[in-house]
């Protein structure tokens, strides 16, 4: 077994050097990666930083010459992604572990998000106590906060580099002990407003003999759906609750980005795509909702998620997006729509109650749809289970017949 520490040799050398003591006391091998410009390495890399540079399309006397410090983060972060592709390739890189400021962070984590799930990656920060959306992304990045600055070894530091080093031990030597079934697996996505459609439709599949994984569509849990279908993981995908298209057409928090609905299509994964909480637009805590939507219909979630009913305006532009997106298919597609509702604060005595709204987004989804996608109308509430058990089944159906001719 392997471990990959990707740091700055020039100036953590201490700190990471101890960290590989630890980790080859425990008897595993270590392979250090030097990401470091500024300075000639304080221990010796096993990849030096001239050939991380290297495969970040730049080189070592450039870098340094340049002395541009967000040029060195960039071309080293594209470096080490290279490098450490390569050696988990080649079967030397069992786990990763990183140590450093906010340059490093963004250096080692790149590397780490470019890996397969379930690689153990572990990235201890002096910024893991702040916002790590952005060091995480949709990967399975642990980030450990170093409480102090890494710098020297103390007391302090001593103690949360080995466990560190003690965790990522245990993550790369230990295989998980539990069954794994060779099953189709299916994508679900859901909101708190979508869970009891979520549920009856995950619970039908189940018996029938599928794999479920259920993302929060909360914009990173759609970025991770569309990253496991392009990584191959998904078989098919009941899109249940496409709300971050309603965050990313009116401004509010939790979008998914503009290629959110593409992966599916690009595949050709079977799918069956609903209208879930795009009544549903989401903001923090009341004080951060934009002044000029201070007048609308606002709902107070919990004390930090204020959410915000769409207009027919925004919901027409909302159901046009998603037509479009769902054209693009390649694969079997299906538009399932809920004409009682799509969450359930948009029920018959909910705040979100709207049928102007409803229908502006039914009527725009179907005005856009071309002659390719079926579309699906169901006299029902998104939480029925009428509707949960008619989505779940169309999609068995799409997988039973199989690709198209």
């Amino acid at each position: 077994m392997s471990v990959v520490i990707v740091g700055t040799l020039d100036t953590k050398g201490e700190e990471i050097g101890f960290a590989r003591d630890v980790i080859e006391a425990e008897g595993l091998d270590v392979h250090l990666v030097d990401v470091g410009v500024m300075d000639d390495p304080e221990i010796e890399p096993d990849t030096s930083a001239a050939v991380v540079a290297e495969a970040g399309g730049s080189s070592l006397a450039a870098l340094r010459e340049a002395g541009d410090r967000g040029e060195a983060v960039t071309a080293m972060g594209e470096g080490a992604v290279a490098v450490a592709n390569r050696l988990h390739d080649d079967g030397t890189l069992d786990g990763i572990l990183g140590l450093g400021g906010s340059g490093n962070t963004s250096i080692a984590t790149a590397a780490m998000r470019a890996l397969p799930i379930g690689v153990p990656k572990l990235m201890v920060s002096t910024v893991a106590s702040g916002d790590t959306e952005p060091y995480v992304g949709c990967r399975d990045v642990a980030m450990m906060y170093s409480v102090a600055d890494l710098e020297g070894i103390n007391q302090l530091s001593r103690t949360v580099i080995a466990n560190a080093a003690l965790a990522m031990v245990g993550m790369a030597s230990k295989q998980p002990d539990v069954d794994v079934e060779d099953r189709p697996t299916v994508a679900i996505t859901m909101f708190g407003v979508t869970t009891p459609c979520v549920q009856t439709a995950r619970e039908w599949l189940e018996e029938r003999g599928y794999e479920t994984i259920v993302f929060h569509a909360n914009g990173t849990g759609g970025r991770a759906m569309e990253g496991l279908i392009r990584d191959g993981v998904i078989d098919a995908v009941l899109d249940v609750t496409t709300t971050e298209w309603a965050d990313e057409v009116v401004g509010g928090c939790l979008s998914a980005g503009r290629d959110r609905l593409d992966a599916a299509a690009e595949h050709g994964l079977p799918q069956v795509v609903s209208t879930g909480a795009l009544d549903v637009v989401n903001f923090g805590p009341r004080d951060t909702v934009p002044k000029k939507f201070r007048d609308r219909t606002l709902h107070a979630h919990n004390p930090e998620v204020t959410l915000m009913r769409t207009t027919p305006d925004e919901a027409a532009e909302i159901g046009t997006e998603i037509a479009e997106k769902l054209n693009a298919s390649t694969g079997p597609t299906v538009l399932a729509i809920p004409r009682r509702g799509t969450s359930m604060l948009d029920s018959e005595d909910g705040p979100f109650h709207d049928p102007a709204a409803d229908r502006a987004l039914f009527e725009a989804m179907r005005g856009a749809l071309n002659d390719r996608i079926e579309c699906v109308s169901v006299d029902a509430h998104i939480n029925s289970t009428e509707f949960a058990v008619a989505i779940a089944s169309r999609l068995h159906d799409l997988l039973q017949d199989g690709p198209a001719d």
